[in-house]
């Protein structure tokens, strides 16, 4: 799909009769379309650009009586991120994301015709701070596994499901969003592999191990009672028969964690985090790595090394007598 740039969106200046509520609404509905359909991206990325958006059309009003986005400049831009960072104490990133928005948004409104000139071309963000993300030691995700295993011998099939969804998020080191939008086609038990639909509507496949494939079979024998005529075909299901949503996965895997001694409350991200970090740990090459998480860029698998990295000092400091 191609942008409409034959045929421009209104502009706010040949619109006098038309409230600025209106008009910005009606740009911010011809952006949502560009983010969704040609962008590819996903729901909850669409909502943090739009109300990125909005924010910084609210703070330019109310700060400098701007109704126009010709009169925006790159000092306004400026100013905005400088009073994320300043006034509303945002991190890095929060400012960094709302500087991409920013540019995404006024490129886009450029080459649609609805300003001549683009504000944001010499827009520089914070740098991202390189915080290390919080994994699993593999004794710990060992335990974690033993746990859900230990958990799914009651005959539940709701354990028996929580089982196979940690055991496939640790083997696989998919998104919560990935595994909760997982199909029972999606799973091919005989190669022990699964499709998903990554960000930007891209798919993978990714393979599991033993472990996840004796638990995928053991939900599968109870997936059936669960499922009802709207359950469809999501692999995994909540009590009403529904296909799970994230905040569910979200709650197993911190209620289980509580569980594992020593252990740090993470989320399902975690998981994924410590399935990257013990694959480079074992032996796994970066580009490897890369491919199974389904990065866009080998620089943000890149991360993953610094955790080792710290890791293997941490444990260098504590062994060596002369560290």
């Amino acid at each position: 799909m191609q942008e409409d740039a034959a045929t421009p969106g209104p502009r706010s200046r040949e619109l006098p009769d038309r409230s600025r509520a209106e008009w910005v609404h009606a740009v911010l509905q011809d952006y949502q379309r560009f983010l969704t359909a040609e962008r590819g991206l996903s729901p909850n990325t669409c909502r943090a650009y739009l109300g990125d958006l909005r924010a910084l059309l609210d703070h330019l009003r109310t700060q400098r009586g701007v109704t126009s986005l010709d009169e925006i400049e790159l000092a306004d831009l400026r100013g905005w991120l400088a009073q994320q960072s300043r006034g509303s104490g945002a991190a890095r990133t929060s400012v960094a994301r709302r500087a991409a928005s920013a540019r995404t948004f006024f490129t886009w409104a450029t080459r649609t015709g609805r300003i001549t000139t683009d504000p944001s071309l010499r827009l520089v963000a914070p740098r991202r701070s390189r915080h290390l993300p919080g994994v699993l030691r593999q004794a710990e995700a060992a335990e974690l596994m033993h746990v859900a295993e230990v958990a799914a011998d009651d005959g539940d099939p709701i354990s028996a499901r929580d089982r196979a969804m940690v055991e496939l998020l640790y083997a696989s080191g998919l998104r919560v969003s990935e595994l909760a939008g997982c199909d029972v086609d999606d799973v091919d038990l005989a190669s022990g592999v699964v499709r998903v639909m990554g960000k930007g509507g891209k798919e993978r496949v990714v393979p599991f191990g033993r472990p996840a494939r004796q638990a995928l079979v053991a939900w599968a024998a109870y997936r059936p009672t669960l499922a009802t005529p709207g359950s469809g075909a999501a692999l995994f299901l909540g009590r009403r028969g529904r296909r799970v949503d994230p905040r569910q996965v979200r709650e197993v895997v911190h209620r289980l964690l509580r569980q594992v001694d020593g252990a740090p409350d993470l989320a399902p991200h975690g998981l994924r985090h410590s399935a990257a970090t013990h694959l480079l740990e074992g032996g796994a090459d970066l580009r490897t790595v890369q491919e199974l998480l389904g990065h866009a860029s080998l620089a943000t698998t890149q991360i993953y090394t610094h955790v080792s990295a710290e890791r293997l000092r941490r444990s260098y400091e504590q062994a060596h007598p002369r560290a």
